[in-house]
């Protein structure tokens, strides 16, 4: 027995040798990291970012049920001891003893703060090493500083849970309002969380939550600093969490995605310095959007859209909370991205990268690469209009085979089964006919159709074979959405952006980046693409929209890829752009016969339509002066004429100088015959087409580079064999 005194004495006496231990002194002048502040557009608070959120509080701003029930939870002796609690130290001996094992603490408020303050000198471990080492400085602690001093500290510093430090931020995050307004059971439900702050964590386990506040409460009123009727009418009292726009727990993808940004920009100084970032976020369209994709993937996996047949990202939750294994890395539920830009300056006003950032951090708006199906087709059209082609040129829609060198032929076909023959640009696009699209994009080249993609900001790799013209290659979503917006903006692009400027604690600004744009088409090109583009959404695979009851001026694309493992669509008005993407992360089959103009509109349809019950109605776009109305004949594309053969005449748009200047005539019906009249399309004169071709990719391809995709068909669909699937890790 006195061999183990004289044990203890010595590692009380030796633990501090030579610097080991903080100089408590530090205290007199510390102050903990502030967090930058990120606000949205209209100047609402939107989250913090630091190494530690943190709002520090005097104590007496600081409720006395808050101070008791924390006290009472986790040092209840507080206000007798020196530091160290002696009775539960030989209390947590003796069970120890006897269980065999570290199963007891014995840490005072006291210890708790001098552990949290110092953990560069103080570790984690559960050792005896650590407990005399906090001991002893809690022992200095407690010399220097007066028992409210240390309750200050504590209750600023003390982890309660999704990143809060101090119970103001966590009164903030949790209950939407100042620690010094909180009542007894949401004061309860604060001091339980420092036990196991993410096993106890309201938001995310509320029964959990509520069993541990009501022990707390017991304690409080057997300690009877509360009466049986105050804890009988707390235990009772309900759950009561804040909104998640008033807690700062909002738009997490968009904030992690500016916090990358900053961080590149700031370095360390972003997380110490408590810069003031405003941003392009609106908060209600980002409510908006996250309502609308979270509604819409439940419909599908409720079975509203045909039989679904998949785990649903409810049943992954409860199983995720029972303790079941999770798939690392991917999630295995349905998941969607959206994004919403506004296309003058290139604003992101909304931005949700997933269903559930806690689960799966990987923000699929700006990180993943998907095939975007038929989406990618308005680049192609844009393509033609740009080298003189309008709306009313005829193009093919019969099959093709392309062999491939190593022996494996590609024969894409439509969704349908069917081939239109002979048919105009615009149907072309609104009927996101494949084969037409294809025969297009070859009559252009590849490389002339990826040189304007690039234009429109499409970043990522752009193989030059004829499968890109109905969206074989890969692209980040954000990109692709916003490359939309010079269709809304008639014809400049805006780049994307996040931040409109950071200032210090004094006001000054340290950064304000300037938006981007870049004329990609004329006036003229790109209204004729939005006139065309809202034929989408009026007759076309988008027709739902329309049907739907919103007839505001939009034009968009729908887009859905091989086997119906991603769906799309992305449209805009006059001053908003929007894309919807949805799909599993590691790709398979959503469900039998998935279509982006089914499964990914009816996101975007309600979006626009929350967002314009609150903002005034988009304007039509305004047809410039260069573009000039003709009647045609709509099989040959030529002037309507008598001698038309009673054809379907319709009224047409074209850029001064591309209209037809010859009348049909029967004879010209054939899909063989050269509908341009004498439309000026150098350099690219339009070869006689013909109705079944077999092409030797060896012409436009170098041996060794990858082999053309195999078979499949899909409504806006491609076919092309996928590579390593992605992962979100």
């Amino acid at each position: 027995m006195s061999f183990s005194i004289g044990l203890l004495y010595a590692s009380w006496a030796l633990v501090c040798r030579g610097g080991q231990c903080p100089a408590v002194e530090e205290l007199d002048e510390y102050t903990p990291n502030q967090t930058s502040k990120l606000y949205a557009v209209d100047g609402r608070f939107i989250a913090e970012i630091g190494l530690e959120r943190r709002t520090l509080v005097k104590l007496d701003e600081i409720p006395q049920v808050v101070k008791d029930a924390f006290v009472v939870t986790e040092d209840k002796r507080f206000y007798s001891h020196a530091g160290i609690d002696w009775y539960r130290v030989f209390g947590a001996a003796f069970y120890n003893l006897m269980s065999g094992g570290w199963r007891q603490g014995f840490s005072t408020i006291t210890m708790q703060l001098a552990r949290n303050i110092f953990p560069e000198s103080i570790s984690r471990e559960k050792t005896l090493v650590r407990k005399i080492k906090e001991g002893k400085v809690a022992r200095a602690i407690e010399n220097r500083f007066s028992k409210e001093k240390i309750l200050e500290l504590y209750l600023n510093q003390i982890d309660l849970g999704s990143g809060s430090y101090g119970v103001e931020t966590a009164s903030q995050r949790y209950f939407g309002k100042s620690v010094r307004d909180l009542n007894l059971a949401e004061a309860a439900t604060l001091a339980a969380l420092p036990k196991a702050p993410s096993r106890y964590n309201p938001r995310r386990y509320p029964e959990r939550s509520i069993q541990r506040r009501n022990t707390v409460i017991e304690l409080m009123r057997r300690e009877e600093v509360i009466s049986d009727a105050d804890a009988s009418l707390a235990k009772a009292y309900p759950l009561r969490l804040a909104e998640r726009t008033e807690s700062g727990d909002i738009a997490p993808y968009y904030v992690e995605w500016v916090r990358q940004q900053l961080d590149d920009q700031f370095g360390r100084q972003l997380y110490e310095q408590g810069l003031k970032v405003f941003t392009t976020l609106d908060l209600d369209m980002q409510s908006a959007a996250e309502r609308a994709l979270e509604q819409q993937l439940r419909a599908i996996e409720s079975g509203r859209f045909g039989a679904f047949g998949k785990e649903s990202y409810e049943r992954y939750i409860a199983r995720k909370i029972a303790g079941d294994e999770t798939t690392p890395g991917n999630s295995p539920y349905l998941q969607g991205a959206f994004v919403a830009l506004e296309p003058q300056s290139g604003a992101v006003r909304a931005m949700v990268g997933g269903r559930d950032f806690d689960d799966s951090k990987f923000n699929r708006a700006v990180q993943a690469k998907r095939q975007p199906g038929s989406t990618f087709k308005p680049f192609v059209y844009a393509t033609a209009i740009k080298n003189g082609r309008p709306p009313s040129y005829v193009v093919m829609d019969t099959s093709i085979n392309l062999a491939n060198m190593g022996g494996v032929d590609w024969a894409p076909r439509n969704f349908d089964g069917r081939f239109e023959g002979p048919i105009p640009m615009r149907r072309g696009l609104y009927m996101s006919r494949n084969l037409a699209t294809i025969n297009l994009g070859m009559e252009l080249g590849e490389e002339r159709v990826i040189g304007e993609a690039r234009n429109f900001g499409i970043t990522s790799e752009i193989p030059p074979f004829p499968s890109i013209h109905i969206g074989a290659a890969e692209v980040i979503p954000l990109e692709l959405i916003s490359a939309y917006s010079a269709f809304a903006n008639l014809g400049i692009r805006a780049t994307p952006h996040a931040i409109v400027r950071v200032e210090n604690a004094r006001g000054e600004i340290l950064w304000q980046p300037m938006p981007t744009h870049s004329q990609v088409m004329t006036a003229e090109e790109a209204w004729l693409m939005v006139d065309m583009m809202k034929d989408v959404v009026r007759r076309g695979t988008g027709s739902g929209i329309w049907a739907s009851g919103f007839r505001r001026p939009a034009g968009g694309k729908t887009g859905t890829t091989n086997d119906g493992t991603d769906v799309w669509f992305v449209g805009y008005t006059a001053d908003l752009v929007a894309g919807v993407w949805m799909g599993y992360d590691r790709p398979r089959k959503i469900k039998a016969n998935a279509q982006g103009g089914i499964l990914a509109a009816p996101a975007w349809t309600a979006f626009m339509q929350e967002v314009y019950r609150r903002k005034p109605a988009p304007p039509d776009w305004p047809r410039p002066p260069g573009i000039v109305v003709r009647e045609v004949d709509l099989r040959s594309g030529l002037l309507a004429s008598p001698y038309c053969g009673g054809g379907p005449v319709v009224t047409e748009f074209f850029i001064s100088g591309t209209e037809p200047t010859r009348e049909c005539m029967p004879a010209i019906h054939s899909p063989y015959y050269d509908t341009t009249g004498s439309i000026p399309l150098d350099p690219l004169p339009r070869p006689r087409p013909q109705p079944v071709r077999s092409v030797d990719p060896g012409t436009r391809v170098q041996p060794g580079t990858a082999p053309l995709p195999r078979p499949g068909q899909t409504r806006d669909t491609f076919p092309m064999p996928r590579g390593v699937p992605i992962s979100p890790s």
